[in-house]
């Protein structure tokens, strides 16, 4: 199985979901398209790891909520086990930073610009989310078991927004920068 397997049977280990939902709710940890979620989960059901209820809905097409199944535990608490590959980083902005020596200070900046944009609409969201969590499950977190799923969606936050604040302060420093050799004569 590759990691986006792992991934959903990690998803459908909390709770039930349709496909567009777990397409929703893996966004934020792992880039995946409904055009690769939805061939996994036939395999997936296919090799007995995940099945599946018929939920009928009006006006909309019906849906199907996907479970783990006790193979899908058993494949997950094995893949725990196994050690972790090297992160995989696939940023297109710093493809297009090593290339901006071809280009001119108004590309930088505008490059570096709409980072900023995206981090900050990022880490508003992720705020958000973190403090409806914290509210959600204030009981919960008196007393936390760093083994429960509440607590490492939390720590899993935490360093998502940790990340975003980094890629910020990067980002305007780099700005900052470029602001500077702007007004310096080539």
């Amino acid at each position: 199985m590759n990691t986006l397997a792992y991934a959903l049977l990690s998803f459908l280990a909390r709770r039930p979901m349709s496909g567009y939902d777990l397409m929703l709710a893996i966004q934020p940890l792992w880039q995946a398209k409904h055009s690769q979620i939805y061939p996994l989960l036939a395999k997936l059901e296919t090799e007995g790891h995940v099945d599946y209820v018929l939920v009928e809905q009006k006006d909309k097409p019906d849906k199907k909520v996907y479970s783990i199944t006790e193979s899908g535990h058993v494949a997950l608490q094995d893949w725990l086990q196994q050690p972790s590959g090297d992160p995989i980083i696939r940023d297109e902005m710093v493809l297009k930073l090593y290339t901006l020596w071809l280009g001119d200070h108004a590309s930088a900046k505008r490059v570096v610009e709409e980072r900023i944009a995206y981090f900050r609409k990022r880490l508003q969201r992720l705020e958000v989310t973190l403090a409806d969590v914290q509210d959600e499950h204030s009981e919960v977190l008196t007393e936390p078991d760093i083994l429960s799923p509440v607590f490492t969606r939390l720590k899993l936050l935490e360093r998502a927004i940790t990340t975003a604040r980094l890629e910020l302060d990067w980002c305007f420093d780099f700005l900052k920068q470029i602001e500077q050799s702007e007004k310096k004569p080539r």
